[in-house]
Protein backbone atom coordinates (compact mmCIF):
# COMPACT_ATOMS: atom_id res chain seq x y z
CA UNK A 1 0.00 0.00 0.00
CA UNK A 2 0.95 3.32 -0.74
CA UNK A 3 2.16 5.93 1.95
CA UNK A 4 0.18 9.19 1.99
CA UNK A 5 2.37 11.84 3.66
CA UNK A 6 0.38 15.59 4.01
CA UNK A 7 3.18 18.27 3.54
CA UNK A 8 2.44 21.57 3.93
CA UNK A 9 2.14 23.74 1.10
CA UNK A 10 3.82 26.86 2.43
CA UNK A 11 6.19 25.63 5.37
CA UNK A 12 6.69 21.50 4.38
CA UNK A 13 7.99 19.85 7.43
CA UNK A 14 11.27 18.28 7.38
CA UNK A 15 10.18 15.08 8.63
CA UNK A 16 7.41 14.83 6.10
CA UNK A 17 10.06 15.42 2.91
CA UNK A 18 12.29 12.94 5.00
CA UNK A 19 10.04 9.78 5.27
CA UNK A 20 9.75 11.00 0.90
CA UNK A 21 13.45 10.96 0.56
CA UNK A 22 13.70 7.48 2.56
CA UNK A 23 11.13 6.06 -0.06
CA UNK A 24 13.26 7.14 -2.98
CA UNK A 25 16.40 6.10 -1.34
CA UNK A 26 14.57 2.10 -0.95
CA UNK A 27 13.85 2.25 -5.07
CA UNK A 28 10.71 3.86 -4.39
CA UNK A 29 8.10 5.98 -6.96
CA UNK A 30 6.22 8.54 -6.02
CA UNK A 31 3.48 10.78 -6.61
CA UNK A 32 4.25 14.26 -5.96
CA UNK A 33 2.84 18.10 -6.34
CA UNK A 34 4.54 20.44 -8.91
CA UNK A 35 3.15 24.15 -10.36
CA UNK A 36 1.99 21.91 -13.04
CA UNK A 37 0.00 18.93 -11.99
CA UNK A 38 0.96 15.65 -9.68
CA UNK A 39 4.06 14.10 -11.47
CA UNK A 40 5.35 10.53 -11.02
CA UNK A 41 9.08 10.14 -9.78
CA UNK A 42 11.69 8.40 -8.43
CA UNK A 43 15.72 8.46 -8.63
CA UNK A 44 17.34 8.60 -11.71
CA UNK A 45 19.36 5.38 -11.15
CA UNK A 46 16.41 3.25 -10.28
CA UNK A 47 15.78 1.08 -13.60
CA UNK A 48 12.51 -0.60 -12.18
CA UNK A 49 11.31 2.24 -10.70
CA UNK A 50 11.29 3.66 -14.37
CA UNK A 51 9.72 0.77 -15.69
CA UNK A 52 7.01 1.41 -13.42
CA UNK A 53 6.10 4.67 -14.18
CA UNK A 54 6.16 3.73 -17.94
CA UNK A 55 3.55 0.80 -17.07
CA UNK A 56 1.43 3.02 -15.38
CA UNK A 57 1.12 5.85 -17.62
CA UNK A 58 0.96 2.87 -20.94
CA UNK A 59 3.91 4.64 -22.05
CA UNK A 60 6.25 3.30 -25.34
CA UNK A 61 10.55 3.93 -25.57
CA UNK A 62 9.76 6.89 -27.35
CA UNK A 63 8.26 8.86 -24.71
CA UNK A 64 10.59 11.82 -23.34
CA UNK A 65 10.82 11.76 -19.61
CA UNK A 66 11.56 14.49 -17.49
CA UNK A 67 14.28 15.41 -15.24
CA UNK A 68 12.85 17.44 -12.55
CA UNK A 69 16.27 20.21 -10.91
CA UNK A 70 15.94 21.95 -8.50
CA UNK A 71 18.22 25.01 -9.68
CA UNK A 72 19.77 25.71 -12.88
CA UNK A 73 23.14 25.20 -11.68
CA UNK A 74 21.77 21.30 -11.38
CA UNK A 75 19.73 21.65 -14.74
CA UNK A 76 23.21 22.71 -16.61
CA UNK A 77 25.00 19.26 -15.66
CA UNK A 78 22.26 16.91 -17.70
CA UNK A 79 21.85 18.87 -21.16
CA UNK A 80 23.97 21.12 -23.76
CA UNK A 81 22.58 24.47 -24.25
CA UNK A 82 24.03 27.42 -26.00
CA UNK A 83 23.84 30.84 -25.42
CA UNK A 84 20.64 32.00 -27.18
CA UNK A 85 18.81 28.64 -25.56
CA UNK A 86 20.68 29.36 -21.85
CA UNK A 87 18.85 32.53 -22.30
CA UNK A 88 15.65 31.75 -23.19
CA UNK A 89 15.33 28.40 -21.02
CA UNK A 90 17.00 31.14 -17.78
CA UNK A 91 14.07 33.55 -18.29
CA UNK A 92 11.86 30.66 -18.10
CA UNK A 93 12.49 29.07 -14.95
CA UNK A 94 11.56 28.25 -12.53
CA UNK A 95 8.26 27.43 -13.79
CA UNK A 96 5.73 25.20 -15.75
CA UNK A 97 8.16 24.51 -18.57
CA UNK A 98 9.57 21.53 -19.84
CA UNK A 99 12.87 21.90 -22.18
CA UNK A 100 13.66 19.10 -24.53
CA UNK A 101 17.41 19.29 -25.03
CA UNK A 102 20.47 17.03 -26.03
CA UNK A 103 21.64 15.10 -23.36
CA UNK A 104 25.27 14.97 -21.43
CA UNK A 105 26.41 11.85 -20.42
CA UNK A 106 25.53 12.64 -17.08
CA UNK A 107 21.79 10.80 -18.43
CA UNK A 108 21.25 7.41 -17.84
CA UNK A 109 20.64 5.90 -21.54
CA UNK A 110 17.33 4.93 -20.48
CA UNK A 111 16.36 8.04 -19.90
CA UNK A 112 17.31 9.35 -23.14
CA UNK A 113 14.80 9.51 -26.42
CA UNK A 114 16.88 6.52 -28.62
CA UNK A 115 17.58 8.47 -31.41
CA UNK A 116 17.13 12.31 -30.68
CA UNK A 117 20.07 11.25 -27.40
CA UNK A 118 17.39 14.30 -25.82
CA UNK A 119 16.37 14.29 -22.57
CA UNK A 120 13.70 16.24 -20.95
CA UNK A 121 14.33 19.16 -18.44
CA UNK A 122 12.81 21.09 -15.99
CA UNK A 123 12.84 23.21 -12.61
CA UNK A 124 9.27 24.08 -11.18
CA UNK A 125 7.84 26.65 -9.19
CA UNK A 126 6.52 24.73 -5.95
CA UNK A 127 7.29 25.37 -2.50
CA UNK A 128 7.03 21.40 -1.79
CA UNK A 129 8.50 20.46 -5.01
CA UNK A 130 11.62 22.65 -4.64
CA UNK A 131 11.45 21.38 -0.79
CA UNK A 132 11.94 17.48 -1.80
CA UNK A 133 14.46 18.11 -4.39
CA UNK A 134 16.84 19.94 -2.35
CA UNK A 135 16.60 17.09 0.23
CA UNK A 136 17.20 14.19 -2.37
CA UNK A 137 20.26 16.26 -3.84
CA UNK A 138 19.79 15.19 -7.76
CA UNK A 139 17.26 15.63 -9.96
CA UNK A 140 13.76 13.27 -9.81
CA UNK A 141 12.87 11.29 -12.98
CA UNK A 142 9.60 12.59 -13.63
CA UNK A 143 6.39 12.17 -15.97
CA UNK A 144 2.53 14.05 -15.16
CA UNK A 145 0.00 11.29 -13.44
CA UNK A 146 -1.78 11.24 -16.32
CA UNK A 147 -3.56 7.46 -16.81
CA UNK A 148 -3.87 6.30 -20.03
CA UNK A 149 -7.54 5.84 -19.95
CA UNK A 150 -8.01 9.09 -18.85
CA UNK A 151 -8.19 12.72 -20.14
CA UNK A 152 -7.27 14.99 -17.50
CA UNK A 153 -4.39 14.44 -14.74
CA UNK A 154 -5.76 13.94 -11.49
CA UNK A 155 -6.14 16.52 -8.67
CA UNK A 156 -7.09 14.73 -5.66
CA UNK A 157 -4.32 13.17 -3.15
CA UNK A 158 -6.78 10.87 -1.60
CA UNK A 159 -8.15 9.79 -5.32
CA UNK A 160 -4.62 9.37 -6.16
CA UNK A 161 -4.40 6.76 -3.65
CA UNK A 162 -7.57 5.02 -4.15
CA UNK A 163 -6.29 4.58 -7.75
CA UNK A 164 -2.79 3.77 -7.38
CA UNK A 165 -2.44 2.16 -3.87
CA UNK A 166 -0.59 -0.75 -5.12
CA UNK A 167 1.11 0.53 -8.28
CA UNK A 168 2.85 3.66 -6.13
CA UNK A 169 4.97 3.77 -3.02
CA UNK A 170 4.34 6.73 -1.61
CA UNK A 171 1.37 9.95 -2.53
CA UNK A 172 2.76 13.17 -1.03
CA UNK A 173 0.05 15.92 -0.98
CA UNK A 174 0.13 19.55 -0.55
CA UNK A 175 -2.88 20.74 -1.82
CA UNK A 176 -4.53 21.31 -5.58
CA UNK A 177 -1.20 21.79 -7.78
CA UNK A 178 -3.80 22.47 -11.20
CA UNK A 179 -4.81 20.34 -13.89
CA UNK A 180 -2.89 21.65 -16.75
CA UNK A 181 0.44 20.52 -17.65
CA UNK A 182 3.81 21.86 -18.70
CA UNK A 183 4.04 23.54 -21.60
CA UNK A 184 6.94 21.59 -23.95
CA UNK A 185 9.14 23.40 -25.77
CA UNK A 186 11.77 21.55 -28.06
CA UNK A 187 15.43 23.43 -28.31
CA UNK A 188 17.11 20.34 -30.25
CA UNK A 189 16.60 21.38 -33.40
CA UNK A 190 17.56 24.68 -35.33
CA UNK A 191 14.77 26.58 -33.84
CA UNK A 192 12.10 26.17 -30.87
CA UNK A 193 9.20 23.78 -31.32
CA UNK A 194 6.19 24.10 -29.26
CA UNK A 195 5.83 20.55 -28.90
CA UNK A 196 2.95 20.59 -26.25
CA UNK A 197 0.92 23.85 -25.30
CA UNK A 198 0.07 23.93 -21.82
CA UNK A 199 0.29 26.06 -18.33
CA UNK A 200 2.99 28.17 -19.39
CA UNK A 201 3.19 30.55 -21.96
CA UNK A 202 4.23 30.16 -25.26
CA UNK A 203 4.72 33.72 -26.86
CA UNK A 204 8.31 34.20 -25.64
CA UNK A 205 9.21 31.06 -28.07
CA UNK A 206 7.46 32.34 -31.28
Amino acid sequence: MAKYIDVHPENPQRRAIGQVVDILDRDGVIVYPTDSCFALGCRPGNKEGIDRIRSIRGLDERHHFTLVCQNFAQLGQFVHINNAVFRAVKASTPGSYTFILPATKEVPRRLMHPKKKTVGIRIPDHVAAQALLSEVGEPLVSSTLLLPDQEDPLTQGWEIKELLDHAVDAVVDSGDCGVEPTTVVDFSGDEPEIVRRGAGDTSRFE
